[in-house]
């Protein structure tokens, strides 16, 4: 288990964790919780061996092994597939220590003590579950939301969050008893998300997540540890029990405070009485030593919440948008524009709130982008209402940001853009004052944008929208860098919003209480979904498993299949064929040339087939018998064997091929 005995924890000056004493049993799945700064990051270091305690003792098993995502984003042209499997750091090192155990062997076929190594490296490598490392690392690139034809794709090919998500399948591949995950859910479409509470719910070691979605924290942990305070606090509970027990403690915390202080006021009126007058002294002085003695109650100290609200539009066109028989894509250099969804037809009307759900790679990003104006429909036509005004935020919008720039010179610039058209007071002390009011405060305003953390840039974001005081809000992945508070106050000020919303999400919590529709955007196009947010979860699950299936059996079809024939030119057109008996005595003469001709090649397929479904059945054999305990001579001698039994099929499988396509020539 581990164990946190008076831990304190600093960063420079600042005291993070201060007396800090609890216990995580072995096999508990815990939601570590607390507003950005707490020191959760900093706990995790402790966790990780990256930082020490400055008080107090911790404690975890020696023998436990640890992984979690490594934050630097990967920069390697090494397959997907192969990349992943290295995150099973028992089995390179198994391999190495193979490739080893050969050279030594082969240096020394006589070495007894070679040969052991090499009997000991193939059974370890079978412990290890080096047969099927490669179908359980791409298992993990599909559940991520990777296409089977992207699997061996270099790594340096894939955009920034998708790497991410490549050292997440690599970190999950990695046999651990602990996991530490850090918002793993950040690059992650509900899809993806879907799957991954599911593997981790199947999870048996110990695991410890940070997070900002409260359901994903629902789904996959039965234990909170909440740092507030420098204080470090267990509940049993996933995080709504969580919050259900915080807040019944605060509300008794206040009552018992508040009945303290009306006890101290009657003892100090008491006092303030009779200390003067002799009679009373001696009980007044009694009352003075049981104030002194009392264990006074903690007033309750609620953290400030970030709210905030988005001005009322100057005015609200209907129908808001019409799309009529549109086709969504996107423009390619020296190619065809690819074209992604088609057939469009919906409108938007005034105070929709609509969801837009769908399985990654189905084109919802495209969709919001057209609307937005920030790449035009391939076909079909986009009718604007009147006066629309649209707010947009964008999943890359962090990224458009000028690090350079401060909050306030990133206002000005906005304000000074939309000059006449803008609604708000443009001078620079209102823009301070309206900065102030998403928690840029003081000296921050001055503060290069480059420095923030990503919560702190999504609510410059958020800010520079409201100001525009847009009338159709547009919100691709908004919650990615938000804090729980941050999204409960985001949650509050949708729903508050007079104008029109668009919403994708993976966080369940902000579509379920904003939402009062849901598009489906999948299979080219856009359709009503009806049902509910759990629907759409068994919909995910059940796509999911209908794509695996399908690329499994294409895999099998591709495997069983002979190679298509070399297209052949079309025959010229024959001459009227001989009358009479000389005619068919050629035919026959013909036929029976090309018998004989494929005889030999068909005799040496047959032998080839029969050949390789008994290598086959010995290679089962073999991988049966490596799986179980064996003297370490027979072991290496069953390595040896296995290993010629895959150079045998491999150079049959090439010989069937080279003959099936001789067959097919004499055909043609």
């Amino acid at each position: 288990m581990i164990t946190l005995k008076n831990v304190v924890l600093r960063r420079s000056a600042k005291v993070l964790l201060d007396g800090a004493t609890v216990t995580l049993n072995p096999a508990e799945k815990v939601g570590l919780v607390g507003r950005n700064g707490a020191g959760k990051s900093t706990l995790f270091a402790l966790l990780n061996g990256t930082l020490h305690e400055d008080g107090g003792d911790f404690s975890i098993p020696k023998q436990w092994r640890m992984a979690q995502v490594a934050q630097n984003m990967p920069e390697t042209s090494e397959p997907a597939t192969d990349f992943v499997v290295c995150g099973d750091t028992r089995l390179v090192e198994l391999r190495e220590a193979l490739a080893a155990a050969e050279r030594a062997h082969e240096a020394d076929p006589d070495d007894h003590d070679a040969g052991m190594a090499l009997a000991h490296a193939y059974t370890d490598l079978a412990d290890a579950g080096e047969h099927d490392a490669v179908p359980r690392a791409q298992a993990l690139i599909l559940g991520l939301g990777f296409k089977s034809h992207e699997l061996d794709h270099p790594v340096d090919s894939f955009s920034g969050g998708w790497r991410m998500r490549l050292q997440l399948a690599r970190a999950l591949m990695c046999p651990s008893d602990l996991l530490l995950l850090d918002e793993p859910t950040n690059h992650l479409d509900l899809d993806a998300l879907v799957w991954l509470e599911s593997w981790l719910q199947k999870y048996e070691g110990t695991m410890i997540v940070i997070s900002h979605d409260r359901e994903f924290l629902d789904a996959v942990t039965d234990v909170t540890l909440h740092i507030e305070h420098a204080k470090l606090t267990r509940y049993g509970g996933n995080y709504s029990k969580f919050e259900e027990m915080r807040a019944l403690q605060m509300e008794q915390q206040q009552q018992a405070f508040a009945k303290q202080q009306d006890k101290i006021a009657h003892l100090q009126k008491f006092i303030d009485r009779f200390k003067a007058k002799a009679s009373k002294a001696k009980q007044a002085q009694s009352r003075v030593k049981a104030l002194d003695r009392m264990v006074k109650v903690a007033p309750l100290l609620a953290e400030a919440d970030f709210t905030f609200e988005f001005k009322e539009p100057g005015n609200i066109p209907n129908p808001m948008l019409s799309i009529t028989q549109a086709s969504f894509g996107y423009e390619m250099e020296d190619a065809p524009p690819k074209t992604i969804l088609t057939g469009v037809s919906r409108s938007v009307q005034a105070g929709q709130r609509i969801g837009i759900l769908g399985a990654n790679g189905q084109g919802k990003s495209t969709l919001v982008k057209t609307i937005a104006r920030e790449m035009g429909a391939l076909a079909g036509t986009l009718t604007e209402g009147k006066g629309l005004n649209i707010g947009y935020f964008a999943q890359q919008e962090l990224d458009v940001l000028r690090p350079q720039d401060t909050p306030l010179e990133h206002m000005v610039r906005m304000a000074r853009e939309l000059g006449a058209n803008a609604k708000e007071a443009t001078g620079e002390q209102a823009l301070r004052g309206f900065l102030g009011s998403f928690n840029f405060s003081g000296d921050m305003v001055k503060q290069p944008v480059g420095t923030m953390s990503g919560g702190e840039k999504a609510r410059l974001v958020l800010a520079m929208m409201v100001w525009q005081r847009p009338n159709l809000l547009l919100l691709d992945e908004p919650t990615n860098h938000l804090d729980l508070a941050t999204r409960e106050a985001l949650a509050v000020a949708l729903n508050e919003f007079e104008g029109t919303l668009m919403l994708v999400s993976h966080d369940r919590a902000l579509l379920r209480s904003v939402c009062d529709e849901f598009w489906l955007v999948g299979r080219g196009g856009v359709t009503d979904f009806d049902g509910d947010l759990d629907d759409y979860q068994r919909y995910l699950l059940d796509e999911a498993k209908r794509l695996r299936e399908e690329a499994k059996e294409a895999v099998r079809s591709a495997a069983a299949a002979p190679p298509a024939p070399a297209p052949v030119a079309a025959p010229a057109p024959s001459p009227a064929p001989a009358a009479g008996k000389e005619a068919r005595k050629q035919d026959a003469q013909s036929r029976q040339q090309l018998s004989e001709q494929q005889k030999p090649l068909k005799r040496e397929i047959a032998q080839i087939d029969a050949r390789l479904a008994t290598a086959s059945a010995d290679k089962a054999t073999l991988e049966a018998r490596l799986a179980e305990p064996l003297p370490p001579a027979e072991i290496a001698e069953a390595g040896k064997r296995l290993k010629a039994l895959n150079d045998e099929i491999a150079g049959l499988e090439e010989r069937w091929l080279t003959l099936s396509d001789q067959l097919e020539s004499l055909a043609a």
